[in-house]
């Protein structure tokens, strides 16, 4: 479960589906910017369990979700409705029943997809965006990288074997990390099911990633959707996903972009690096709610 400080919110959508947020609220808050946090693909709100008290005690509300098919949210029978579209209108349907009318987001992978489709639906919802090592032209090589594991994951027998088991096929992403990283990277991205350590995610993602209707889109119009409000681009600076070029166009459509490269990460800089944080946190400082 995601973290202790957060009160879980359930919200049952229009397709009948239970999703759930973690909800770092309090009374003592300072901001009056609510952020909403958006994982990536394979992920869920954990992702968040660093970042959201880190900026919940700089006096912001923050909302970790778990889209559907992942975390402590349902599965969905129809896997064609895993989709990033989706996801979007999830967001903005869980905001409205929630009587949030305006946000910051951070979007990490496909949860900065998210963030663009938003700005693109509904530009006066999103005040400001970091996006997380993603960017509207996808590099092919991270792409066949992901689809290579996505719902092929076998069942593990302990945690041990778990953290092990991702150390190996994400080493070259965190090339630098030890043991209690791994560690903490399985818990948060997998769960304990009759005594065995599975993914916590749907597999049928997998079936929605391959299908032809999630074929890679021009995403160019939708980040530019972003270009009308403050954005902080994430860079993991040997990140198979989000090119050097790719960033360098984002930078030249939108002047006054912020960016970040973290060292010697991959995709996707956490988000508990220090200096991804301090970086979100003076970002945010500098957003008014309009």
């Amino acid at each position: 479960m995601s973290g202790s400080a957060a009160k879980k919110r359930v919200f049952t959508n229009k397709d009948g589906l239970d999703l759930v947020v973690f909800d770092y609220g309090g009374d003592d808050l300072t901001h009056s910017l609510p952020l909403v946090c958006l994982h990536g693909l394979t992920r869920n709100a954990r992702d968040f369990d660093g970042l959201a008290p880190f900026l919940r005690a700089q006096g912001h509300r923050v909302l970790a979700f778990d889209v559907r098919g992942r975390g402590a949210s349902a599965y969905d029978p129809d896997h064609t409705r895993y989709h990033p579209l989706t996801y979007a209108q999830d967001v903005l349907d869980f905001l409205d029943h929630l009587g949030i009318e305006r946000a910051g987001f951070i979007g990490t992978s496909m949860g900065g997809i998210m963030s663009m489709i938003i700005a693109a639906l509904a530009p006066d919802r999103i005040a400001a965006a970091v996006i997380n090592d993603i960017g509207p032209t996808v590099d092919p090589a991270g792409l066949a990288r992901i689809a290579g594991y996505v719902g092929k994951a076998k069942p593990m027998q302990s945690w041990a074997q778990a953290a092990r088991t991702l150390r190996a096929l994400g080493a070259a992403a965190f090339p630098d990390r030890d043991a209690a990283f791994w560690d903490d990277f399985a818990r948060r991205t997998c769960r304990e099911q009759d005594g065995e350590i599975i993914t916590d995610y749907d597999p049928a993602i997998a079936k929605a990633l391959l299908s032809a209707d999630n074929a890679p889109a021009d995403l160019w119009p939708l980040f530019e959707a972003l270009c009308a409000v403050p954005v902080l681009v994430i860079r993991g600076a040997l990140s198979d996903i989000l090119s050097p070029d790719t960033l360098a166009q984002m930078g030249a459509r939108h002047p006054a972009m912020q960016t970040i490269e973290i060292a010697n990460t991959g995709h996707v800089p956490t988000l508990d690096e220090a200096e991804s944080q301090r970086a979100i946190a003076d970002f945010f400082a500098g957003v008014g709610e309009k």
